[in-house]
């Protein structure tokens, strides 16, 4: 999952004149709005590995309609406010493959972390016509009213980013995401590299009920077990949010002054944990390691001005992989339960080449 580059998958021939004619709508929750600017060029999201084709889901063994993309009403179903640039870099690559393909119409709510909104949402935009779903699901759990509204309507549905613990194939159609234990496990390899093997560590942990957290959290203390100079000293909830981050930074900085390393379950927590560190006195990057995943150009350009240390990258732009998938659905061919994207990583070696892959 090191790969640094990545070609950006094409469904078909690029959109003809008449296909970038089609319109192309978003909406947020129920009112329309114009697409933002693009959040800036890195690579795309591209498969990694998948399994077996023979196991996969096909049109026939769901019994769907065919649909044809180009005439096709999409809808895309965002979980958080688009306060994060990780959510901003994924609605906008859903936005920028729409318009690229020509797409009949998108369809964009923002269920604004709010997980009976986003039920509500993805419900609205299959009464509105939508014919395919990607989804980014606020939770790993609860959405299970809006896939069955889905399912009732033969509408396949996409998820992207966080694993439902609903059935593939079923329920939905496939996850399109990281490896998020692995993810983990190279974030604690980055801090065994930093630190030299030695120090005490916090976690800042994700929002608890989705896989993500659990994920990254499993990996990470899994390979930090194989240096048995770093401890985990403490461990506590920033919920994915920069100014949560900081303040439970601040608190941990209080409890535990000896600590010498950090770990962000996200890029936004560990950018509030440097604002904490340097309110505190210390020195982040240097007395005090940081290592966060996702690779926004924040966090990277952290490292290269020297506050940061690591950086494991969860790629955002999902848009092409997302509707090659559909593509390949419609054309009948099969799919599996979940499709595994790759990664790019930054530390001190690299971020100063790379810090233009990364997203704003």
């Amino acid at each position: 999952m090191l790969l640094s580059s990545r070609p950006r998958l094409v469904l078909a021939t690029a959109a003809t004149a008449a296909a970038a004619a089609l319109t192309l709508t978003s909406c947020t929750s129920r009112e329309e709005t114009p697409a933002a600017p693009s959040s800036g060029g890195g690579p795309a999201a591209s498969a990694q590995s998948a399994a077996p084709a023979a196991d996969g889901c096909t049109l026939a063994k769901t019994g769907y309609p065919k649909v044809d993309l180009k005439t096709a009403v999409v809808g895309f179903s965002q979980s958080e406010k688009e306060a994060n640039p990780f959510r901003i870099a994924e609605t906008q690559s859903i936005r920028d493959e729409a318009a690229k393909l020509g797409i009949g119409k998108l369809l964009v709510t923002n269920a604004q972390s709010d997980l009976n909104r986003q039920i509500s949402d993805i419900k609205s935009l299959l009464d509105r016509g939508a014919q395919l779903l990607v989804v980014a699901p606020l939770n790993s759990d609860g959405l299970q009213p809006a896939l069955d509204a889905a399912k009732a309507k033969k509408v396949p549905v996409v998820t992207v980013d966080r694993k439902v613990t609903s059935q593939p194939c079923g329920d939905y159609l496939t996850f399109i995401g990281s490896n998020f234990v692995e993810q983990g496990k190279r974030a604690a390899q980055a801090m065994a590299k930093a630190t030299g093997g030695t120090g005490k560590v916090v976690i800042l942990l994700g929002s608890s009920g989705n896989n993500v957290t659990t994920d990254r959290t499993q990996g990470f203390k899994d390979e930090l077990a194989k240096t048995p100079g770093l401890s985990v000293v403490a461990e506590q909830t920033g919920e994915f949010d920069r100014s949560k981050g900081q303040s439970v930074m601040e608190q941990l900085v209080q409890s535990h002054p000896d600590i010498t390393a950090v770990y962000a379950e996200n890029d936004e927590m560990g950018i509030g944990a440097v604002n904490a560190l340097k309110t505190a006195g210390k020195s982040p990057g240097k007395d005090v390691k940081v290592v966060s995943i996702d690779g926004t150009r924040n966090a990277v350009q952290l490292i290269v001005d020297g506050s940061y240390n690591a950086v494991i990258e969860s790629n955002p732009r999902f848009g092409p992989l997302a509707f090659q998938t559909l593509q390949k659905f419609e054309n009948g061919e099969p799919i599996p339960a979940s499709i595994v994207i790759t990664d790019d990583q930054y530390d001190e070696t690299n971020a100063a080449q790379k810090v233009g892959n990364s997203y704003k």
